[in-house]
């Protein structure tokens, strides 16, 4: 078999990091690049993310290119990691180096904040109809891949053949890839999840307890479907990795940065001042607004999601809310 060209990855943060580690780890080369060069300083000296991921050493295979010209003139596929709202000026770079035929793969989640479009549709505005793409998402947190422990994801494309080499340059004993074709399907689940996540960091902090998170993780799936469906995805994807095994893990695991703002809430802390805390960008605070007006727009039903928005953007405090989706009129499942 020949051994794939390098791959180029676009953000040095804890995910982009990690799944440059996987790649390396399986054979594949990898260049790491960050819009904020000065970050990668540090990488390239000390072998290590000592940011992010502390002690996850880089295997040879992992090499810091701080020159995105460089980076698309050696690797023939490149990998965004950035958050949301980054997303279409990471790729504006990466459209002005000129690249030939790269083949584009994202792991970020989320929605473009301002428009409400799903990162394909940003990436076909900029980059043009020709470039093959592909979403990576999935039950994931970043140590734990870093870490070696096992992990599936779907990877998802139209173009059936880039699906399967990343599914094929993800592939280990510890890591396996799941294909789809479904990326619509693949981007909704892994954007609105982390609104619902936020309702269960606030459940849990306020002690309601198992049945009111089971209850919120399952018609917080509802409210996925929906959506999905309303931009033309398949249902079936949303029983699968990248919507009912992301919502669960996200939902139920502290490592979880939108759970813990949603827990940081319910002990009447301010958004800005968690996140701060936290240090990274909680998706589910960008994704919140942007699904809350797509759903408007779309005429969907989401009354878990626009409790979340009220209490982020509209000061509602937290057992408000519950008690507007407790109240509602009653209906069938």
């Amino acid at each position: 078999m020949a051994v794939p060209a390098p791959i180029g990855i676009l953000g040095a943060g804890s995910w982009g990091t990690a799944l440059a580690i996987l790649f390396a780890r399986n054979g594949r080369g990898v260049r790491l690049w960050s819009v904020e060069a000065k970050e990668l300083i540090p990488l390239a000296g000390e072998r290590e993310n000592r940011q992010y991921l502390p002690g996850m050493r880089f295997p040879e295979q992992l090499a810091i290119e701080p020159q995105l010209q460089v980076l698309t003139a050696a690797v023939s596929d490149v990998l965004v990691a950035v958050p949301s709202h980054g997303f279409r000026a990471t790729l504006q770079q990466l459209a002005a180096c000129a690249p030939g035929n790269l083949r584009l793969v994202w792991a970020t989640k989320g929605f473009e904040h301002d428009s409400g479009k799903l990162l394909h549709q940003v990436a076909r505005e900029v980059l043009g109809e020709q470039v093959p793409l592909a979403v990576i998402s999935g039950p994931t947190f970043a140590r734990e891949v870093a870490a070696g422990l096992p992990t599936a994801v779907t990877v998802a494309s139209t173009h059936a053949d880039f699906a399967r080499d990343l599914a094929q340059s993800l592939h280990s004993p510890w890591f396996r890839a799941y294909t789809s074709s479904d990326m619509a399907g693949v981007e909704t689940g892994g954007a609105v999840k982390n609104i619902i996540a936020i309702g269960c960091g606030i459940s849990d902090g306020l002690k309601f307890g198992a049945n009111a998170r089971a209850a919120l993780i399952t018609r917080g799936l509802v409210e996925i479907t929906r959506l999905g469906l309303a931009l033309g995805a398949h249902a079936e994807t949303f029983q699968g990795l990248a919507g009912l095994g992301d919502l669960v893990l996200t939902c139920t695991d502290d490592q979880s940065r939108n759970r813990r703002l949603g827990l940081a809430l319910a002990a009447g802390r301010d958004v800005k001042r968690i996140e701060r805390d936290i240090g990274q960008v909680v998706e589910g605070v960008y994704a919140a607004e942007a699904v809350y007006k797509l759903a408007h727009r779309l005429g969907v039903e989401i009354p878990i999601t626009e409790q979340i928005y009220r209490i982020l953007y509209a000061g509602l405090s937290p057992r408000t809310a519950v008690e507007a989706l407790m109240t509602r009129n009653l209906k069938a499942e």
